[in-house]
């Protein structure tokens, strides 16, 4: 993989860094499920699904708001300002925003091969936030 300097990520939507973003975020909910516990299948799925949900995700954005440095902060500020993004009936506008923006951070993250932070931030949202 070709590492991506901060000032190339600047070039991508914060809408194109919050897919990147989702996918990266629930690989590490669903790889955390499954060694944490191992359930049936339809469990492991009904926990993934609570912990990827947009109300969730916007309480893990207070709980990691304190910890980011400024580059990152700027990035969950871009995904939760982008515009364009259809919030479902089904969500909270705001807590989608907010979901958005965790999104962008982790797909920041991705694309920088800053794995090892966004395993320090995932672990204080997996210990801190309840579901």
């Amino acid at each position: 993989m070709v590492i991506i300097d901060k000032h190339d990520v600047n070039q991508y939507s914060p809408l194109t860094l919050a897919f990147l973003g989702d996918a990266v975020y629930e690989r590490l909910v669903r790889e955390r499920l499954v060694l944490t516990a191992n359930m049936p299948v339809k469990k492991l799925h009904s926990e993934a699904v609570e912990r990827v949900r947009a109300a969730y995700q916007s309480k893990a954005v207070d709980v990691i708001l304190p910890l980011l440095t400024e580059d990152e902060e700027t990035m969950l500020k871009r995904g939760r300002n982008a515009v364009g993004n259809t919030v479902p009936k089904s969500s909270n506008p705001v807590e989608y925003r907010r979901a958005t923006a965790l999104e962008t951070l982790f797909g920041y993250l991705q694309l920088t091969e800053n794995f090892e932070r966004m395993v320090e931030l995932f672990d204080k949202i997996w210990y801190n936030t309840e579901l």
